[in-house]
């Protein structure tokens, strides 16, 4: 087998489970007692031979030849029953994560054929290919009102291929007074995109990341952002994490990276708690193993997050965080903006993050109220929602905002605030962020 240095060896787990996943159904998924026993005494060589700790890759070895035993298995005689209870097998003696078996003799025949770098070349090709469908993790990048940037990255993929991406993205985002990173669905990567993009985070001046420990060549080394980088670098900009229990592997250091050098807040949940790199080994024609080759060793805590994940600093449910993150970064920035209009707009960004988290329900005493003509302005009620309308143009739905205030998804910058007097519905007010109003009596 060819090794690999730690750095190229973190392999961005799901791009071998897609292709898993794409040619599982056509295969023959039988399994025979004498298969199994082939499987299990190739797995547990690769642990043994390769897992970063030598001792409890031994012992998972010893677990599965002692379920074998036990006939543990013999129920089974599927393949993909038998990669799963292996999987699980190996996971409750060790609790990595990282750790799985799977049947894919498809992908397996195509990596043994490779024999020339022109075929090894086309592989890779097929690679590439497949994770630029998912724009290398990319997935959403913008300036959300107040600019606050926001970049949604699924995974950390390889710079060989993603740089550009990466670079166009950041580049984006430079002019943002708060940046927000969506890791919440992201399940890990390569160490070379964490070291990219938060060079972006810092100046010039080098930052030491991580450390890695390598058990095939008994090798350390070391990541650090870099000197140079395309483009705008952000040192000063207040960066908002968003995390989940999905979030795994690259993307927990990332985190954990920024936690610990207090450049990030955090806002989600606990991640997954797996940080021991490595990549699929071949065991047999049909099955391949997942083997964590490597560990994380962070240069302030000396440890990792492996078997823990990382803790948010803000804890709220994943659905939850952006909105949470959002809000903290525009409270920040009112705090540190000594500009009223600047002020003034952050706070009317903020009322509208609060109305949207409520569920405000409208009586049908309160959407007759409401409902009529206001000079060119219409306001009508369909499906127990309300609606306005400006002479000819489009209809909008009105979000209640509490105390007779209303606001448009559609049209951020608008909002409604209703007059009453003697408990009757008045006069329509209409709000803009700029501090302009103005108002329609009800006809």
């Amino acid at each position: 087998m060819k090794k690999h240095s730690i750095l190229s060896a973190l392999i961005y787990l799901t791009t071998f489970l897609f292709s898993f996943a794409a040619f599982a159904q056509d295969l023959d998924e039988t399994i025979t007692e004498k298969e199994q026993k082939e499987v299990i005494e190739a797995v547990g060589k690769q642990l043994t031979d390769k897992y970063v700790f030598p001792e409890m890759g031994k012992k998972m070895a010893d677990q599965l030849k002692k379920n074998m035993k036990k006939g543990q298995y013999e129920a089974i005689n599927n393949a993909l029953e038998f990669q799963a209870a292996l999987t699980k097998d190996l996971q409750s003696v060790s609790k990595d994560k990282h750790i799985r078996v799977l049947f894919d003799p498809e992908e397996i025949a195509k990596q043994q054929q490779a024999v020339t770098p022109e075929d090894e070349q086309k592989l890779k090709d097929q690679m590439v290919a497949r994770n630029r469908m998912d724009n290398f993790g990319f997935h959403e990048v913008k300036i959300l009102e107040g600019n606050i940037g926001y970049l949604d990255l699924r995974s950390f993929q390889g710079t060989a291929y993603a740089s550009d991406t990466a670079v166009a993205a950041m580049n984006f985002l430079s002019n943002s007074d708060a940046l927000i990173i969506d890791l919440r669905q992201n399940g890990g990567g390569s160490p070379h995109m964490i070291q990219l993009i938060t060079s972006y985070l810092y100046d010039e001046e080098p930052v030491h990341l991580n450390n890695f420990y390598y058990r095939p060549t008994d090798s350390h080394s070391q990541t650090w952002t870099l000197p140079h980088v395309p483009g705008k670098r952000n040192p000063d900009v207040p960066v908002y994490v968003l995390t989940s229990e999905r979030t795994f592997s690259a993307a927990e250091e990332f985190s954990y990276n920024l936690k610990n050098l207090k450049r990030a807040t955090l806002v989600g949940e606990t991640t997954g708690g797996g940080a021991h790199p490595g990549g699929h080994q071949i065991a047999t024609d049909r099955f391949v193993v997942w083997v964590p080759t490597g560990r994380a060793i962070n240069p302030i805590t000396n440890t990792n997050w492996e078997g823990t994940g990382v803790t948010p600093h803000i804890e709220v449910e994943q659905a939850q965080a952006l909105n949470t993150a959002y809000t903290k970064a525009l409270e920040s920035l009112t705090e540190n903006n000594p500009d009223e209009n600047a002020q003034a707009r952050y706070q009317w960004i903020i009322e509208g993050l609060k109305a949207a988290e409520q569920s405000i329900e409208l009586s049908a005493a309160d959407l007759k109220a409401y409902t009529g003509s206001y000079g060119p302005r219409v306001i009508t009620t369909a499906d127990n929602n309300l609606y306005y309308q400006r002479e000819d143009g489009p209809q909008y739905q009105l979000i209640p905002m509490g105390n007779h205030k209303f606001m448009i998804e559609e049209i951020p910058y608008f909002r409604i605030q209703f007059e009453h007097q003697n408990d009757q519905i008045t006069a329509l007010i209409g709000q803009y962020d700029n501090g302009r109003t103005d108002k329609n009596s009800k006809d």
